[in-house]
């Protein structure tokens, strides 16, 4: 224990009471422990603040903060200041990489806890140090699931009860991807705390209320966590609250922009039992990270929330009831800016479960892969997309629309015999499926069309989307040109650098690239920064994903405009040769141009599948994007697949030569297909890559793109190990126009020049 800590225990010692169940044990005196007793249950001990001030006339006060920051023995001082100053609940954020859901402020908290080396663990130690010292209210652990996955659930659990923690919101666990983990907080008698958002429908409402136990988090506005002392709390918040009320009694805490006094009272005015606070808390210790100033000050905001120790007076509220419109404050002096009412949805009836095999419905999963794990305000954005999908691909007029474009495209892309390169294998014969030929230069064209149609029957006026390599990002702003749609365009800052080609082609094509500087600044990142603007513009935009990755429906929905890829190849391998292939071929990073070759070749067993990953400088090292080679079990972008992560279940950086593999997960399709054995994959590492580039470039003419360049690589070795009477098809994914000032950047470096012994740009 450090000497502020004891100097904090020693401080506390005298006020803990025998009332709050706290036994001081001082038989140890090199370590001074205080045993907790859990002799009631959690979720009533999680109400308790709640109902005693809803008693009183009061509101309860939540607070927020990230576990780890800014330092690693800062968070249990910061934590008891939270309860000096009136705090009656605490949401201990569990740092996570990948925080989809949060604004800049608690990103920023993420990245500095996880840097100093916090994870699920020490939440868990700083919870028992803090109830050494005397904490009396309840702690809920607030964060994301996959950390829980690769801590294990059930423990993750036990030892959280053990610690003196009492509940869990996890932001991407909705209840339908939580029926484990709530009956394992079921058993141990711990909170599962709902959310709800503005954009829920009365139907998941109802579900949602029925299935809460303590309290329900109520999200006052579309977007992510943050707050700001100019903008007011939404307008529409006492209709949002009065809708949920009218379902429940249990208990209301909202959440989401409130920064002041005025936003407290105007949020209890709505028809909230609690008011949680967190952007604001942890942007107050970012800007004074010195531990004696952080927690003075933390102390002070919260007394000005709470009126902590200043006897306030009644907040007005009759019976928890909603207060009329004449009742409600109007901001501060007539002065702040009112966010515009959002609509609430309409519903009729409540569904007791959400299943996929309702009307409108896809199925979510692939095994045990895929699913839905994404913030609630997503969940209805979701299965709106999904109707319109599911009713689209059983409508023959959506599909003469996409085959109208085929001309457009330049569909069906040609199965061209590489002779020289099969000649050179000495091998199986060598097919190559020219995706690279395609309107944009790359199979991306495909999916672009498709998704654009399908953002034109949902009446979407904006499209967003996230791109790597930059492939995806030309052929959506490529198809948002066609189409007179708004296009912005979310990059990683360092394929900006690698790929300034295709950003430009971007740009003249009308669309916007935003640079993301967070995190790794290349693919993940990227999909992290789409998700959450999409969040806040639900109304009027599409996300047009790249690949077959994220919550579904998107692997489905990706995958079902990409099958033209296997379809074609079936079609022209009948008609060159009479047969099927022996293998099918494709590199694999999220893996749209993979699955796309594989899906319609799945049930013949007598054509292997063989996905290529990115090596990097090998699997070896910490530097490869070998996902499906080297992951494990997570769930990450709303989806559980296969991962790269450290052992907390961290994010962790990866590498390739080509930006469009550099990403830590695959398509949960991809993940079925190796967990079932369906699929293999194998893995070509940098210098193989560039080995395939020169070749193809040298023997058939071909400029490939890198990340094609690996599934080049993998189809001409296994060729190789193949009779000549045999056929091999790679998908060639994509034309390497794109790549060529990366090559040459390469190739300029002598040691890489000798390598490939290719001298040409020497």
């Amino acid at each position: 224990m450090s000497e502020h800590l004891k100097r904090v225990f020693a401080e506390k010692k005298e006020q803990v009471s025998d009332q709050c169940n706290f036994v001081i044990d001082e038989g140890n005196h090199t370590d001074l422990a205080l045993s907790y007793r859990i002799n009631r249950m959690s979720i009533s001990f999680i109400r308790r603040p709640i109902l005693a001030k809803r008693f009183l006339a009061h509101r309860a006060f939540v607070t927020f903060l990230t576990a780890g920051f800014p330092t690693r023995d800062a968070t249990v001082p910061l934590m008891m200041a939270l309860e000096a100053g009136g705090a009656d609940i605490i949401e201990l954020g569990v740092p996570f990489s990948d925080p989809i859901a949060d604004g800049p402020t608690i990103q920023r908290a993420n990245t500095i806890a996880i840097e100093n080396g916090v994870h699920y663990a020490d939440c868990l130690e700083y919870t028992r140090q803090a109830r050494k010292l005397g904490l009396k209210v309840p702690v809920i652990f607030m964060g994301y699931y996959n950390p829980l996955i690769a801590y294990g659930e059930e423990k993750a659990v036990q030892d959280a009860r053990e610690a003196g923690a009492n509940g869990y919101i996890i932001v991407d666990l909705p209840p339908e991807e939580a029926i484990k983990f709530r009956n394992i907080c079921q058993d141990s008698g711990m909170s599962y705390v709902p959310l709800i958002a503005p954009s829920t429908s009365i139907d998941r409402v109802k579900f949602l209320t029925g299935i809460a136990d303590s309290f329900i988090y109520v999200v006052s506005k579309m977007g992510v966590t943050g707050s700001s002392a100019g903008v007011a709390i939404s307008a529409s918040l006492p209709e949002l609250v009065a809708r949920i009320r009218a379902f429940t009694p249990v208990p209301l805490a909202v959440g989401f922009g409130v920064d002041n006094r005025t936003h407290f009272e105007f949020v209890t005015s709505a028809g909230s039992d609690a008011v949680v606070v967190g952007s604001k808390i942890i942007k107050l210790v970012l800007d004074n990270p010195k531990i004696e100033k952080s927690t003075k000050l933390v102390e002070e905001f919260c007394r000005e929330i709470t009126l902590h120790g200043q006897n306030p007076p009644p907040l007005g509220r009759k019976n928890g009831t909603a207060p009329s419109a004449a009742e409600r404050p109007n901001g501060v002096n007539g002065t702040e800016k009112v966010e515009p009412v959002l609509p609430i949805p309409e519903g009729e009836t409540a569904r007791p479960e959400l299943e996929v095999n309702q009307p409108g419905k896809l199925p979510s999963r692939f095994g045990l892969f895929g699913g839905a794990y994404v913030p609630e305000s997503l969940v209805d954005c979701l299965n709106e997309i999904e109707a319109a999908h599911a009713e689209a691909i059983k409508d023959p007029e959506f599909w003469k629309e996409f085959e109208d474009m085929f001309g457009y495209i330049n569909r069906p892309s040609q199965l061209y015999l590489a002779e020289r390169l099969t000649e050179e294998m000495g091998g199986a014969k060598i097919w190559l499926k020219r995706e690279d030929l395609n309107h944009t230069g790359s199979h991306k064209i495909n999916n672009a069309v498709g998704q654009i149609l399908l953002a034109k029957r949902l009446g979407k006026k904006r499209i967003i989307a996230e791109t790597g390599a930059g492939q995806h990002g030309v052929a959506t702003a490529t198809v948002c040109a066609k189409f007179g749609l708004q296009c912005d365009v979310y990059m990683g800052a360092e394929d900006v650098r690698r790929q300034e080609l295709n950003v430009f082609r971007i740009k003249m094509l009308g669309g916007n690239v935003i640079p993301v500087t967070s995190g790794t600044q290349t693919l993940k990142d990227a999909v992290n920064e789409a998700m959450r603007e999409w969040v806040t513009r639900l109304e009027d935009t599409h996300y047009l994903i790249g690949s077959a990755i994220g919550p579904h429906p998107f692997p489905t929905i990706v995958r079902d405009f990409q099958r033209v890829i296997g379809r074609e190849i079936k079609s022209q391998m009948q008609e060159k040769c009479g047969k099927l292939p022996d293998a099918v071929v494709a590199c694999v990073g999220g893996g749209s141009n993979a699955i796309g070759t594989f899906y319609d070749f799945i049930e013949d067993e007598g054509v292997r599948l063989i996905g290529v990953e990115a090596g990097g400088h090998g699997v070896d090292t910490d530097l490869h994007s070998a996902t499906l080679t080297k992951g494990v079990i997570g769930v990450v972008h709303g989806a559980s697949s296969y991962i790269i992560q450290s052992k907390e279940g961290q994010l962790v950086p990866t590498h390739s030569i080509s930006a469009g593999l550099d990403y830590n997960s695959v398509g949960p399709e991809h993940s079925h297909l190796k967990y079932t054995g369906r699929a293999e994959y194998i893995v070509a590492d940098d210098e193989q890559a560039l080995k395939a580039f020169k070749m193809v470039t040298q023997l058939e003419g071909i400029i490939p793109a890198l990340e094609s360049s690996h599934g080049l690589w993998g189809g001409m070795q296994l060729a190789k190990t193949l009779p000549k009477d045999k056929d091999v098809v790679i998908c060639l994914s994509g034309n390497g126009a794109k790549d060529v000032a990366e090559v040459l950047l390469t190739l300029k470096d002598k040691k890489w020049a000798d390598k490939l012994d290719w001298h040409v740009a020497q």
